[in-house]
Order: structure tokens, then C-alpha cells, then sequence
């Protein structure tokens, strides 16, 4: 792997030759990896107001973007998961020190959790904000018509609307068919880390069940989910943002500490006003 510098962006170039865009402030470990949504970047308002609580506090941080998104390279209909997965990995191990405290927003809360599961020496700690595990077979079982099954078999690709962009998402055939080789909801999760699941009621991409399915799936001797009355998918009002930097905070503090309430899980319901 190499790192090349451009006027405004670094890359990574991972072993599979893609070059991921990053962004990385310097400070004390353990560090805070923020892992994005599907067809998101990391010029997002969750990714910026983890990045400035992070120069207030002198924490390490790090932000980047999957290859075909953002500033990456890479052509986001060839891509899926196994991918943004390998991409992810990469930076983990190249450019952070000893263990990382994963905050997955969307899609990124899956892949942190394949992270937690695969790489436990590397993950601190993690925070799911509306974690989407699963959400291929989810897409596939619950939200598609057999029209759109049936274009996505015979084309390899269909174009999804979408609240969050003007243009459609592109869902292909191998997005489907990969994201049931990362299934993580089907076997046991056991994380012997410190894990925080923030969740909106208001949202309609994930609902809250998911949230509440992966509260009792996961084995974790410090699990909290908190549910904020009203919020979105976006989670991202200020008072969504302070919740957000206050998980973190409590994850950092189980960390430092050395301990935690084993078996203690907890669901509380949250009316930011």
C-alpha cells in the first residue's frame, strides 16, 4: 500500500489497487474512525462535527470514503460492500495505532460491526448511528416489487429514488447477491467491547425495529441503545450532534476505565427539544 498526495486530498492505494480519499487529524489514542453511509462522503455534517470535536479535544480522528464515493476513485455501480469493507480495513491498518473507537453511520454501522467481528484487535469501541446491518437482504425480502426484482435479475441494475439526492441509486445484482456473503445478523455477534446504538424514531430508511433486533443480537459487556423521539435518518440536528460526541465520550470513557457492567443492556427513549 502507498499513500500519494494531491494539492487538496490524500489517498491510500489498498491492496486491491483502489485509491480511497482520507482526511486525518492527528492526537491522542485511542482514535475515532467515522465510517459513512451508502452513497454518502465525508464531507457530511456527522463526519465534520466529529472532526471538530476532535481538534477541541486532541482525540485522533480519521474520515474517508469508500472508493466510488466522494472524492475516491472508483465506479460506484462496479463496487459493493466486500469492497467498502476492504477499504475500510485498509485505512484502519495502515493509518491508525493500536485499537480505534468505529462510529458507522447507515451503511457504515455494518461494516463497523464486520470490523468489530473480524478485527477485534483494532476496534476500541463502537458507536452505530441508525446502523443499517443487513440492509441488502432487508432491501431484497421487504422494500422491492417483483418488477423491480425481476429488472435487477435480467439487467444487473436498477435505479432507485432516493430523499437524499437528486439523482436515483444505482442497486445492482452484485450488491444483492455480495451483501449475503456479509450478513451479520444470522450467527452470534459477540463484541467484548463497549457499544452505543443511536437511533431516530422518525426514520423511515432503518426503522427502529432494526435497532431494537440488533440491541438483543449483540453480546457486549457494555450495549446501550438510545431511541431520540422524532429524529430522521439524517440525524444530524445539533442536539442529534451533541448526542452523538456524548456516545463517543462514553465509549472512551469505558475504554480508558478498563471496565464495564458485563451483560448490561440498555434501551432508553431520548426527546431532544
Amino acid at each position: 500500500m502507498r499513500l500519494i498526495f494531491t494539492p487538496m486530498t490524500t489517498f491510500l492505494t489498498t491492496p486491491q489497487g483502489r485509491h480511497i480519499a482520507y482526511h486525518r487529524t492527528p492526537g491522542r489514542e485511542p482514535g475515532v474512525v467515522f465510517l459513512g453511509g451508502f452513497r454518502s462522503d465525508m464531507t457530511g455534517s456527522k463526519a465534520l462535527h466529529l472532526q471538530a470535536w476532535a481538534e477541541a479535544t486532541g482525540r485522533s480522528f480519521l474520515r474517508f470514503d469508500y472508493s466510488g464515493h466522494g472524492a475516491s476513485r472508483g465506479v460506484f455501480e462496479e463496487l459493493a460492500l466486500s469492497d467498502w469493507r476492504a477499504d475500510a480495513a485498509a485505512l484502519l491498518e495502515v493509518l491508525t495505532e493500536g485499537p480505534q473507537v468505529l462510529v458507522g453511520s447507515s451503511m457504515g454501522g455494518w461494516i463497523a460491526l464486520l470490523l468489530a467481528r473480524d478485527m477485534p484487535e483494532k476496534v476500541a469501541g463502537l458507536v452505530g448511528i441508525a446502523a443499517a446491518p443487513d440492509f441488502t437482504e432487508r432491501m431484497w425480502d421487504e422494500e422491492l416489487t417483483l418488477a423491480e426484482r425481476t429488472r435487477l435479475m435480467e439487467d444487473g441494475i436498477f435505479y432507485r429514488p432516493s430523499d437524499y439526492s437528486a439523482d436515483p441509486y444505482p442497486i445492482t445484482r452484485r450488491l444483492i447477491e455480495d451483501g449475503r456473503e456479509n450478513l451479520v445478523l444470522r450467527s452470534p455477534l459477540h463484541l467484548p467491547i463497549p457499544v452505543r446504538l443511536l437511533q431516530g424514531t422518525a426514520d423511515v430508511d432503518v426503522p427502529p425495529a432494526v435497532a431494537v433486533g440488533l440491541l438483543d443480537h449483540i453480546s457486549s459487556p457494555d450495549l446501550r441503545l438510545t431511541l431520540v423521539k422524532e429524529a430522521d435518518h439524517r440525524f444530524s440536528t445539533p442536539a442529534c450532534l451533541a448526542l452523538l460526541t456524548q456516545s463517543v465520550e462514553e465509549v472512551l470513557a469505558v475504554r480508558d476505565a478498563g471496565q464495564g457492567a458485563e451483560g448490561t443492556e440498555v434501551l432508553s427513549l431520548t426527546h431532544l427539544g
